[in-house]
């Protein structure tokens, strides 16, 4: 009797097991279906930081999620400059450059967000075409003319602790759909979220109040 006891306690902690890990793979392929996808708030957004933005998600698993937004700016300036204020001396680069605002979290520190032609150890890979990078090394090859082919600067990101953005897109407050290379990079950012409305055939005047997915 009580070898029969051990063996089902032994069976049900298996099955317990099973079940934690069938489930943590679960909570990963969904938090890896939004990972290079965009967030578009929607009238329903209540966090006034986040109306009428769009967001690019760079990483999301179960510790929570980052992105960035694509269409608020802090303005142009002179990428000589730029480099010069992270630490590159006498830089040859020359032109303007614009200075995006990524999200009200650590304003300071700046991300670049560019196409997969260039990648360096610090390299975060996003999708297929699209890498993130945080270094000062990408600035460097910039100032050199080595840099990726496409590229923004931001300043600052969008985070989200463990549950919360998954929340606030059941809560209706985004609206998910895929990204690709021209609506990240174009330069016309302020219309950049009404264009993305239309083009994935979403009219804001008959919205419905549901959540939803285009």
């Amino acid at each position: 009797m009580r070898a029969m006891k051990r063996h089902r306690i032994r069976r049900i902690s298996f099955l317990l097991g099973l079940l934690a890990t069938l489930l943590s793979g679960m909570v990963e392929a969904a938090a890896d279906e939004l990972v290079g996808q965009l967030l578009v708030a929607s009238p329903q957004m209540s966090d006034p930081r986040f109306a009428g933005t769009v967001i690019y998600i760079v990483a999301h698993d179960r510790s929570g999620a980052m992105g960035l937004v694509l269409n608020r700016s802090f303005g142009e300036g002179s990428l000589k400059e730029l480099l010069r204020g992270f630490g590159i001396e006498n830089p040859p680069a020359d032109g303007i450059i614009r200075l995006q605002y990524g999200g009200p979290v650590d304003v300071s520190r700046g991300f670049v967000l560019h196409s997969d032609d260039y990648r360096v150890d610090s390299s975060l890979p996003v999708s297929e075409e699209i890498c993130l990078t945080a270094t000062v090394d990408i600035l460097r090859a910039i100032s050199v003319g080595r840099g990726p082919r496409r590229a923004l600067m931001a300043l600052g990101y969008s985070g989200w602790a463990p549950g919360q953005l998954e929340n606030e897109i059941a809560g209706n407050g985004w609206l998910t759909c895929p990204a690709n290379s021209e609506l990240l990079f174009d330069a016309d950012i302020e219309s950049k979220y009404d264009r993305i409305l239309d083009a994935i055939g979403i009219d804001l005047a008959h919205l419905s109040p549901s959540a939803g997915h285009a």
